[in-house]
C-alpha cells in the first residue's frame, strides 16, 4: 500500500501545518519522529518528505559536527530509495547539496546565474582577518557579509564594514563569544566598533569555515532596506515575501518586518525577472521540487540577484496563519502521488 509520510518533529508547526492542510485535502499522513527514522519509516512504497532535524545546540563551533551527522542520515535515506521504492519531496542529495552554502552558490555560477558576488574563487576560504582585509582592499569592496558554510537562521551571519583610509570598523552579528560554550549563536543582533572586541570576535567567526561575499545596497521601501523569500514549488512561485530591516541582516526572526509583495509597487519586469531567475535555479538542482530562495534587489537598479537557497525552507509564518497555501501545495502533490 503507498504512504505519504513525513520525516521530522511531530510536535513542529512544519509538522502540525502540514499535517492540516493533509487533512484538508483527504490524505493519509504518517508523521515520523527524527529519534524513530531508523526503525519506524514504512520499507515500501511511500512518498516522504524529509524536514529538518532541531539542533538544541547554541554552539557555532558544532555547526560542521551537526551537519556531518545530519548529512550522514540523509545518504542513509538515499540508499534505502535504492533498496526501496521511495519518492522524495526533495531528493537527500539535493538537500544535502543546499546545505552547504559553497556548493550552491559555485553550482548557480557555473550555470551563469545572477548571484552576490563572492570575494575569492569559488569562495574558497579566507583563513584570517589580515587575509581578508588583504582581499578586500584588493577588489576596492568595504563591507561584506561573512557566513558559516553550513548553518541557517542567520547563525553566525555577519556583516562587515571596514574604511581603510580612516581604520574604522563595524561588525554586526549575533554571534558572542561565550567563555561556558565558545562562541554562539544568540540570535540577537548586535554592532560592535571597537576594535579590541571586534577583531577577537571576527577570527572566532573566520575559524568557522565562511564564504564572503559582497554587501550591496539593497532597495529601500519608506526608509527600510529590503529582500524577498521566495517558496518555489514544483516549477511554480507558491509564496513571495518582502524582508524589511534597518540595519544589515533581514531575518524575520531578528524582530525584523515581513511586507506583502504588492505594497513594493514593484514595476512587473521586475517581478517577471525575479520570477525567471527563482525558476532558473530550481532547474540547476534537478533532485529539488520545494525551495526557499532569497532574493537581493540592488538599489537603483533593482537587479535581482541570489543571496542563498534552502532545500527545506517552506516554513512561512505569513503563510500558515493565513492560506497555508505552501503546504496545501505539498499535500496535494503527495495525494497525487497516491493517485497515481
Amino acid at each position: 500500500m503507498r504512504r505519504a509520510v513525513l520525516l521530522g518533529n511531530p510536535e513542529s508547526k512544519r509538522a502540525l501545518y502540514l499535517q492540516r492542510a493533509a487533512e484538508g485535502a483527504g490524505l493519509p499522513l504518517l508523521t515520523m519522529d527524527w529519534k524513530d527514522w531508523k526503525t519506524g519509516i514504512p520499507q515500501d512504497n511511500i512518498f516522504l518528505k524529509i524536514d529538518p532535524i532541531v539542533w538544541e545546540s547554541c554552539s557555532l563551533e558544532e555547526l560542521d559536527r551537526l551537519t556531518v551527522e545530519y548529512r550522514g542520515y540523509l545518504q542513509a535515506l538515499s540508499y534505502m530509495r535504492r533498496e526501496h521504492n521511495i519518492t522524495f519531496l526533495n531528493e537527500p542529495e539535493a538537500i544535502e547539496l543546499l546545505l552547504d552554502k559553497r556548493a550552491c552558490k559555485n553550482r548557480l555560477l557555473q550555470e551563469g546565474l545572477s548571484v552576490t558576488e563572492l570575494l575569492s574563487e569559488d569562495g574558497k576560504r579566507l583563513m584570517s582577518v589580515g587575509e581578508l582585509l588583504e582581499r578586500m582592499e584588493e577588489k576596492r569592496i568595504n563591507q561584506v557579509f561573512i557566513k558559516p558554510v553550513r548553518g541557517s537562521g542567520a547563525a553566525g551571519v555577519s556583516a562587515f564594514r571596514w574604511q581603510p583610509a580612516s581604520g574604522r570598523m563595524a561588525l554586526y552579528t549575533c554571534a558572542l563569544q561565550s567563555a561556558e560554550y565558545g562562541l554562539v549563536n544568540t540570535k540577537r543582533l548586535r554592532c560592535f566598533t571597537g576594535k579590541e572586541e571586534l577583531l577577537p570576535l571576527l577570527k572566532c567567526i573566520l575559524a568557522l569555515d565562511c564564504i564572503v561575499e559582497k554587501w550591496y545596497a539593497k532597495a529601500v521601501y519608506q526608509n527600510f532596506s529590503y529582500d524577498i523569500r521566495v517558496v518555489m514549488q514544483d516549477k511554480q512561485m507558491d509564496f513571495i515575501l518582502a524582508r524589511l530591516s534597518q540595519g544589515p541582516i533581514t531575518n524575520l526572526h531578528l524582530n525584523n518586518h515581513p511586507l506583502e509583495m504588492s505594497q513594493l509597487g514593484l514595476p512587473s519586469t521586475v517581478l517577471e525577472s525575479i520570477a525567471l531567475l527563482c525558476e532558473q535555479s530550481m532547474e540547476c538542482f534537478p533532485g529539488l521540487r520545494s525551495a526557499g530562495i532569497d532574493i537581493l534587489l540592488e538599489k537603483g537598479s533593482l537587479n535581482p540577484r541570489i543571496i542563498e537557497m534552502n532545500a527545506q525552507g517552506d516554513l512561512i509564518y505569513q503563510d500558515i496563519y493565513h492560506e497555508n497555501k505552501i503546504y496545501h501545495h505539498q499535500a496535494q502533490m503527495m495525494k497525487e502521488w497516491l493517485e497515481a
